[in-house]
């Protein structure tokens, strides 16, 4: 495990994976508002992201979220991008909260796939609160091999 998490406030980004599109951000916890904590404490959605012989798979965790508040997008042609909302609690006048401790508000992850992702041939399932994203690659071309005859 790498030091630099814990240096940059609990990041769990490898900061020398060149496919991780997180930044940083200094300001990060400066902003007191309720509004910034909502989406800060949902915004790094837990992904994991596997590669097979075959294809780039990711899965995120988003419990409790139905598969029409997460989007799923490719953009610029390498880069997926699944983001989504969820929405908090409604209070009532009379209830009497103890404790509040699942996140809502709206999240975001980017990963830049490398040349080799088939991005038009994407798909995506959601079932159990989990999102399963599975980009196909594209197949290594073996070189051709040609045999010579020997004369002699």
């Amino acid at each position: 495990m790498s030091l630099i998490p814990s240096i940059f406030g609990g990041r769990r980004t490898n900061v020398f994976d060149p496919f991780s599109l997180d930044v940083w951000d200094p300001f990060q916890g400066l902003a007191n508002t309720p509004a910034k904590d909502d989406v800060a404490a949902f915004t790094n959605a837990k992904v994991d992201w596997r590669e097979t012989p075959e294809a780039h798979v990711f899965k995120a965790d988003l419990p409790g979220l139905k598969k029409e508040e997460v989007k799923v997008e490719v953009e610029d042609g390498n880069i997926l991008q699944i983001s989504g909302e969820r929405s908090s609690e409604n209070e009532e006048k009379n209830d009497k909260w103890h404790r509040v401790e699942r996140s809502s508000g709206k999240f975001m992850r980017r990963f830049r796939l490398p040349e080799n992702a088939k991005m038009e041939e994407a798909k995506a399932t959601m079932e159990d609160g989990v999102l399963s994203v599975t980009v196909p690659k594209v197949p290594e071309k073996k070189p051709e091999v040609k045999s010579i005859d020997i004369s002699g």
